[in-house]
């Protein structure tokens, strides 16, 4: 909900920095792959309940998230990179949750279980209509420069970012965190599948 405002406040300053990038040789895919890699150091720190640490990395992660796209706009995005970045997330996103399971399974695993299932929903339905979308041309106007189409729901990136966030302050609410979020990002999922289907219903016509 919040990420077509997000992206127009961070518009200006990422892409500042990510002039400075370019200046220095660095492209939108090595910068997509170091910042996976330092937000996969945060399972680790979660594990051991370092989660202060933890925070630091998904931060850093999610500002290689943004500086990547800046840097493709700035040069020329592929869609090898679009396909790098989208998928690196997905893995990112359920690293995080497996990790707090492993730090705690006895009270975690079932909460953290069923988030992750409900990311395989929002996930899937996201992939499998940007894949549509794409054979029939379908735009996506709130966000016309990525390379492939991204579907709005009431979880998208902001609010995942914040609930991974939540997680490391917050760990001993990790249960109900999670629970209420999975709530969220099935509601988006089954909205995405009733308007995916309901849109490609009418491409037929």
């Amino acid at each position: 909900m919040i990420d077509p405002l997000l992206n127009r406040l961070l518009k200006k300053p990422l892409c500042s920095l990510a002039k400075q990038l370019i200046k220095r040789g660095v492209n939108a895919d090595t910068v997509t792959f170091v910042g996976f890699v330092i937000g996969m150091l945060a399972i680790p720190a979660i594990i051991f309940g370092h989660y202060l640490l933890a925070l630091c990395l998904i931060l850093l992660n999610r500002l290689g998230d943004g500086l990547d796209g800046a840097i493709a706009r700035e040069t020329t995005p592929s869609d090898a990179g679009g396909f790098l970045d989208i998928t690196l997330d997905f893995i990112f996103y359920s690293a995080i949750v497996f990790a707090f399971i492993c730090a705690n399974p006895v009270e975690n695993a079932v909460a953290g279980s069923f988030l992750m299932l409900s990311f395989m929903a929002t996930g899937g339905s996201f992939l499998a209509f940007a894949i549509m979308a794409s054979k029939h041309g379908i735009d996506s106007p709130n966000y016309p420069q990525k390379s492939l189409h991204y579907m709005g729901g009431l979880a998208e990136g902001f609010e995942t970012i914040l609930v991974l966030c939540l997680f490391c302050l917050l760990p001993n609410h990790f249960v109900l965190i999670a629970s209420v979020f999975a709530v969220i990002c099935w509601l988006t999922a089954i909205i995405r599948i009733w308007v995916g289907y309901r849109t490609l219903l009418a491409t037929k016509d």
